[in-house]
C-alpha cells in the first residue's frame, strides 16, 4: 500500500495572485463614479411649503432657494436677487433645456418668490418650477 508524505518544505506552499481582483475592483469603482448623477443643492435649509399636485423632476435642474428672510441662495452661495439672472443665464448656456427650480421657504414673502421667477424667465429659462412637499 502507498502512503502519501506530508511535506513541510517551503516548495509546497502555494500562493494566490490577487491582482485581477484588484483590477476588478478598481474597474467597478470608476464604473459607478462615472454613472453617478450628482444633484447640486441649495446649500441652506428650506421648509418647502406643502401641495398635493406636485410632482418629482426627471433631470437636473438649476436649483435657487429664497430663505424666509428674502435672501436667494445658489450652489452653497448667497447670490442675492440682482444675480439670479446672471447665475441662471450662466448656467443655461451649457444646457438651454434644463428646468429652474425655485426652493422657496413657506414664510418667505410672495414678493421675493416672484422676483427669483421673473429673474429666471428673463435670463432665459424655458420652465421655472416652484419647489413643494406632498
Amino acid at each position: 500500500m502507498r502512503r502519501f508524505r506530508h511535506s513541510t518544505s517551503d516548495e509546497a506552499v502555494t500562493t494566490v495572485d490577487i491582482s485581477p481582483l484588484i483590477d476588478v475592483v478598481f474597474l467597478l469603482l470608476i464604473f459607478f463614479i462615472v454613472t453617478t448623477v450628482f444633484v447640486k443643492e441649495t446649500g441652506v435649509e428650506i421648509s418647502k411649503p406643502r401641495a398635493a399636485s406636485s410632482e418629482d423632476l426627471q433631470k437636473q435642474a438649476i436649483l435657487i432657494a429664497v430663505t424666509s428672510e428674502g435672501r436667494v441662495w445658489h450652489g452653497g452661495r448667497e447670490i442675492g436677487m440682482d444675480g439670479v439672472r446672471a447665475v441662471v443665464s450662466a448656467l443655461l448656456e451649457e444646457d438651454a433645456e434644463v428646468p429652474v427650480v425655485v426652493r422657496a421657504d413657506a414664510a418667505a414673502a410672495t414678493e421675493a418668490t416672484v422676483r427669483v421667477i421673473d429673474s429666471a424667465k428673463l435670463a432665459g429659462a424655458v420652465s421655472v418650477s416652484l419647489a413643494t412637499e406632498k
